[in-house]
């Protein structure tokens, strides 16, 4: 984040990763970050998901069955692609909506925990210690960098603030402060009101039944259910407008491009979104498709990293924020990349390597044509 922080200071154009791989590493770059983009997306919103599944079983014990499952998922983000599709205001409406709730009721857990632990001592729980391997390591980590991950969305639409040369470095480093302190509190509340709170498929509802009584439990179930709604919701909004904004610049297939005659929607980029997710989500887990999408934007990142170097040499007395320690930084990142690429099991192996083939296919067909101008 602190290598993006300083590259997206230095563009004014909308695009993100994909923006700086293609300016700084050639076009092919660019066109590869921006399918393993989509790919991440694709998967991080089918884990979400996968969860909501999870979750819904506290409201609706019957949802244990794998045909209802099924079909709650596909009524559901159906019910937000066909949202999208009639208007970005519907969508836009329904987005805040889900993000404001979300945020109120994870704010609602951790203070009603933290009161909890205050009045209450007996509640406190001591969190178990249990011998981790190496590979316990990496696998936390993966899921990690899944739950922190996403900032780069951000400078996708980095071209539409009013300066992102100077608010891109603030809000990038500063909202990691903020979700961070959300994350460790919420963290701390549930293993230290959860026993063996490792062993819960679902420990924030588990916790709040320990903490807030039997009510406390289908509560924060249903919180949780709408903020992994309002995350699918928001995925639905700006995913296929990322594949929509790449097809008109002529960097993806041009059928993304298209525009509903009526709604003047991406309907295309909607609707083969809709349907990949619903593919990952029925196919896959919560921890596969978290770690594929993990996997997926490794890449941008470490590309972000290797174009803050190209960036120093090309433009050295560039009007942009400058990262101390910038070399350490690239190092750290790059080397935090490959470290975590280098647990990548087979199928996600296969489903990257078939997205970068995909990638080089699309270079094929359009690296004699001209990139359209913004």
């Amino acid at each position: 984040m602190a290598c993006m922080s300083e590259v997206a200071s230095q563009f004014t154009d909308a695009g993100g990763p994909y923006l700086y791989a293609q300016e700084t590493l050639g076009r092919f770059a660019g066109i590869a970050v921006g399918w393993l983009t989509w790919l991440s997306r694709i998967a991080a919103s089918a884990a979400a998901a996968n969860l909501f599944k999870i979750y819904l079983v506290v409201l609706v014990p019957s949802a244990n069955r794998a045909a209802l499952r099924a079909t709650a998922v596909i009524l559901l983000i159906g019910f937000l692609c066909a949202v999208n599709v009639r208007g970005v205001g519907a969508g836009t409406r329904l987005s805040n909506i889900f993000t404001v709730t979300k945020v109120a009721l994870l704010a609602f857990f951790v203070g009603s925990g933290f009161l909890a632990l205050a009045v209450r001592p007996e509640l406190r729980v001591e969190p178990a210690r249990v011998p981790t391997s190496v590979a316990d390591w990496f696998e936390a980590v993966l899921l990690l960098v899944y739950a922190y991950g996403g900032f780069e969305a951000a400078m996708i639409a980095a071209g539409e603030t009013r300066n992102p040369r100077r608010d891109a470095p603030f809000a990038l480093l500063g909202g990691l402060g903020l979700v961070a302190a959300l994350y460790a509190s919420v963290q701390y509340v549930v293993i230290h009101t959860l026993p063996n709170a490792a062993l819960s498929e679902r420990p924030a509802s588990d916790a709040a039944l320990h903490f807030l009584g039997p009510w406390g439990g289908p509560f924060i179930a249903m919180g949780t259910l709408i903020a992994l709604y309002g995350y699918l919701s928001a995925n639905m909004l700006h995913t296929p407008r990322i594949t929509y904004a790449l097809a008109e610049r002529g960097d993806f297939p041009g059928i993304f491009a298209a525009i509903h005659s009526r709604y003047r929607t991406p309907h295309i980029s909607i609707l083969v979104f809709t349907a990949l997710v619903v593919s990952f989500t029925l196919g896959g887990n919560f921890q596969w498709n978290a770690t594929l999408s993990v996997f997926a934007r490794l890449f941008g990142y470490a590309t972000a990293a290797v174009a803050l170097v190209v960036l120093r040499r090309r433009r050295p007395n560039a009007e942009a924020f400058r990262l101390p320690a910038a070399p350490v930084f690239v190092a750290l990142a790059l080397g935090y990349c490959a470290a975590l690429l280098s647990r990548v099991h087979r199928g996600d192996l296969l489903v990257l390597s078939l997205t970068v083939l995909l990638a080089f296919g699309n270079w094929l067909s359009v690296r004699r044509r001209r990139p359209v101008a913004d």
